[in-house]
């Protein structure tokens, strides 16, 4: 199978429901952020020590929870429509809440704001967070965009998982750095 199509040549590409849209589209960008989330993901695991397979793993678990994500934006139809897609659940953001306890009890409590960087499986978590930030505004402009009374269950697991994993980033950031020995990088504003 050749991975090039053609198909969208002329600046269409096809939902997972069957539609033809822009690429463009709200949609499109949405699942896209969360594909770009998914990537940085991949470099922030290979950024992590050998000697934390921990970290690693939750970080393919929320690599795979993602397709999840990207699959859900990638359908236009509601739960109900076609095929059954592997929904997020309450338990997915439990998750996470269970693994940020975990690491703020590990962690010193912030005084104030701190910069992006330090080690740089530090700064790689960073830019996860930056990135999932941006995928959450995305969703939440999708969800903004539909007709009134029609925003799902889904959509808002969407957002309320994609607004705990940027959490779970910047406490991972921080956990990345005292894995290190090395200092949060406090603002000096």
């Amino acid at each position: 199978m050749k991975i090039y199509t053609g198909t969208g040549d002329r600046g269409k590409t096809s939902l997972f429901s069957g539609e033809r849209v822009s690429k463009a589209d709200r949609r499109v960008e949405a699942y896209g952020a969360v594909d770009e989330l998914n990537s940085v993901l991949g470099a922030l695991a290979a950024a992590l020590e050998p000697d934390q397979p921990g970290l690693v793993s939750e970080v393919r678990r929320i690599q795979a929870d993602l397709f999840r994500v990207g699959a859900r934006l990638a359908f236009a139809g509601d739960e109900t429509d076609g095929p059954a897609l592997p929904e997020l659940q309450e338990e997915h953001a439990a998750w996470l809440e269970r693994a940020m306890d975990r690491m703020e009890e590990e962690l010193p409590p912030l005084k104030g704001f701190i910069l992006p960087g330090g080690h740089a499986s530090a700064a790689w978590a960073h830019i996860a967070r930056t990135v999932c930030r941006r995928a959450e505004r995305h969703v939440v402009s999708l969800r903004d965009g539909q007709a009134p009374g029609t925003a799902s269950e889904a959509f808002r697991m969407l957002i309320v998982y994609l607004n705990r994993l940027s959490d779970y980033l910047f406490l991972l950031a921080r956990k990345c750095n005292r894995l290190h020995g090395q200092d949060d990088i406090p603002w000096g504003g």
